[in-house]
């Protein structure tokens, strides 16, 4: 938040993902709700909502072999339930 009140010209789009542990769909939603939930707390603590917008992309961009069906560590998992901020303009 710091960095969007310092350059108050920059908009960026909010991108969360979780792993893969529940189905494709269930885990779509919910990292749609994370970026959306994210986004509103941006704009709840002074970010006007034209400089955010917001993704989930559930599953689709782990960051590691943790996919459908791949026995993983706890650690392993956490590793791809994140949300990224990108810089758009």
């Amino acid at each position: 938040m710091a960095y969007l009140n310092e350059y108050p010209n920059v908009n960026v789009q909010v991108r969360s993902h979780t792993d893969s542990r529940a189905n494709d769909a269930y885990n779509m939603c919910l990292s749609a709700n994370r970026a959306k939930a994210t986004a509103e707390y941006l704009i709840a603590a002074g970010i006007p909502c034209n400089r955010i917008s917001y993704e989930g992309y559930g599953e689709t961009e782990l960051t590691n072999n943790c996919s459908n069906n791949i026995l993983c560590s706890k650690e392993n998992h956490q590793l791809n339930r994140r949300s990224e901020f990108i810089v758009v303009e």
